[in-house]
């Protein structure tokens, strides 16, 4: 390949790292926005929001140590020798801060910020089990290190590893509580439709990357990178699935906001005071139109003084 076009395909990957991070960037807005609107955070899922926060802070400082760490760059080198210069770029630490930066605003929604939140929209033992496992798996990675057998590159893939299990985990609690709901009312489309434009244009710039270093070692060498791009396409896919057609027009947002944003994102159960309280109405309401349908029927027999007893009943 020519120096010319080597220069050109670098711009391209350049193009594709700046573009990725805008999508994926601009992804977390409409939900934060949306969350201000409301003044709600009703049929949001708590475990999504905080375990994001764990997540980016991992990706964070592994970008991090991949552009600026002479040791972990120069161990990657040794491991990597046909293709010693990480795929790392600065567009992935960008966007792994400002993504971490906008994560702990929209989880303050949650308890700072005075909105709306259901009492079952708690954090869920299962997911407080895990984030604790992660950062006592961090700790222990990290008093681990010995030089030799166990150096701070590892450190760094741990570090990405629990950033791709987040990724999984956290995607399922939202994609759960849909189908619970039958709705996806609350959760914006709008940054799944980034997420994923965003997700293939990574997944491009690292292939593009690696290529250009005629060595493929470069996309398992950077595997959170790799895998999150194909992660978040997939639970993209489910979303869009979800919204478009599976739960398609079950109900509108404006009738959401009309009505019945107190009953959004709740985890129901049949002993649910509100449900109970529309049970005993609707009665109500079937009760009257019963007593109705006897005055019209006596109207048709010839009684009008019955009609007149019992239209004073209603």
């Amino acid at each position: 390949m020519s120096d010319q076009w080597i220069t050109l395909a670098h711009a391209v990957s350049r193009l594709l790292g700046w573009s990725y991070f805008l999508c994926w960037g601009i992804s977390f807005y409409p939900q934060l926005i949306i969350n201000y609107r409301r003044k709600s955070v009703t049929g949001l899922a708590l475990d999504y929001f905080t375990i994001n926060v764990l997540g980016f802070a991992c990706y964070t400082v592994s970008s991090f140590l991949f552009l600026f760490s002479p040791v972990v760059r120069d161990e990657y080198a040794r491991r990597h020798p046909n293709a010693p210069e990480p795929t790392v770029r600065w567009n992935d630490l960008a966007f792994a801060v400002h993504a971490m930066l906008i994560s702990i605003i929209t989880w303050s929604q949650f308890f700072l910020w005075g909105y709306q939140r259901h009492p079952q929209q708690k954090l869920s033992k299962p997911m407080a089990i895990i984030i604790i496992g992660c950062i006592a798996a961090i700790i222990f990675s990290t008093l681990s290190v010995d030089g030799k057998s166990w150096q701070w590159i590892d450190v760094v893939y741990i570090l990405a590893y629990i950033k791709l299990l987040i990724s999984i985990i956290k995607y399922l609690p939202q994609a759960f509580l849909n189908y619970q709901r039958k709705s996806t009312i609350g959760w914006s489309i709008h940054n799944i439709l980034l997420d994923i434009s965003g997700g293939i244009l990574s997944l491009a710039q690292l292939i593009l990357d690696s290529s250009l270093q005629s060595d493929w070692s470069g996309l398992t060498g950077n595997p959170i990178k790799f895998f999150l791009s194909q992660i978040a396409i997939g639970f993209d896919l489910v979303f869009m699935f979800q919204h478009y057609i599976l739960y398609r027009g079950r109900e509108s947002d404006n009738q959401a906001e009309r009505g019945g944003s107190e009953r959004r994102g709740r985890w129901r159960t049949g002993s649910d005071d509100e449900e109970e309280a529309l049970r005993v109405e609707g009665a109500e309401a079937n009760e009257r139109r019963a007593l109705l349908s006897e005055a019209a029927a006596e109207t048709v027999a010839g009684n009008p003084s019955e009609i007149s007893t019992r239209s004073e009943i209603v």
